[in-house]
């Protein structure tokens, strides 16, 4: 384990990810420090397991938000403490082992090597991943390219992915949406808008079995309409900004 990045660090927001949350932490340790947990009002044994590891462990931190509030809250939660302390640059990654912790370091490089770009991760399916959702996020990805005038969003909802923390913060406090499901999309879009590059790398996906301790709080008709909301919105906010982008696409 090399020192401790005084720039750059790993954040996980987490709810209900059962104890393969364990495993997902301790292999994101392995490979970098520092790793903050943002554990978002979870109900089940995850936060007692990670208190335990915390204590045995300088390099990861916890902070406890006291009600589910949704992971883009969670991951704002996590930018503004991290921020406070000088930090300029996150990783984020699931709490439910469906990310690779193994290319925490090379996504970190691309990071430091183009401090100013978003690094995007680019799902790699394995056979185990449901159909419906491999389709339907053709679906926002589409969007989220003619939203952008295809400024290169590899793709817009896979949440492994390394944010410039000042501009996502600003982003952020700029409009109370992204707090949720729709995060991932809203914040690689707006950050486009806002001039953020993204650089896109491809990374390994797993869909675990609940045998294997897998736990989704995907809602299939809750989460879509969320999204179908967000990308209207996003649609009409493209409009708006399209002289500025056509542009910068001219530039």
């Amino acid at each position: 384990m090399s020192l401790a990045s005084s720039t750059h660090l790993v954040l996980i927001p987490s709810y209900n990810p059962g104890p393969r949350v364990r495993e997902t932490v301790a292999a994101a340790r392995e490979r970098w420090s520092p790793v903050w947990v943002i554990i978002d009002g979870s109900s089940d044994e995850s936060p007692a397991i990670l208190a335990d590891m915390a204590a045995r462990d300088p390099g990861l931190t916890l902070i406890t938000l006291p009600r589910n509030g949704g992971k883009g809250a969670a991951v704002l939660a996590g930018i503004e403490a991290a921020e406070r302390l000088g930090f300029t640059h996150a990783l984020t990654m699931d709490s439910d082992g469906q990310h690779p912790a193994a290319l925490i370091p090379e996504f970190m490089a691309a990071s430091q090597a183009e401090r100013d770009a978003m690094v995007l991760g680019v799902p790699v399916f394995g056979p185990e991943a449901p159909l419906l959702r491999v389709r339907g996020r053709k679906v926002s990805n589409a969007w989220a390219n003619l939203e952008t005038l295809g400024m290169g969003i590899g793709d817009s909802l896979y949440g492994f992915r390394v944010y410039p923390i000042a501009p996502l913060a600003r982003v952020m406090h700029g409009q109370h949406f992204m707090r949720r499901f729709d995060f991932d999309p809203e914040a690689a879009v707006r950050l486009c808008w806002a001039g953020v590059r993204p650089v896109n790398l491809p990374a390994p996906v797993r869909y675990l079995s609940a045998g294997e301790g897998g736990v989704s709080h995907f809602n299939y008709w809750r989460d879509n309409l969320l999204l179908t909301w967000m990308h209207t919105r996003l649609f009409l906010g493209f409009l708006l900004r399209l002289p500025v982008l056509l542009i910068r696409r001219w530039r």
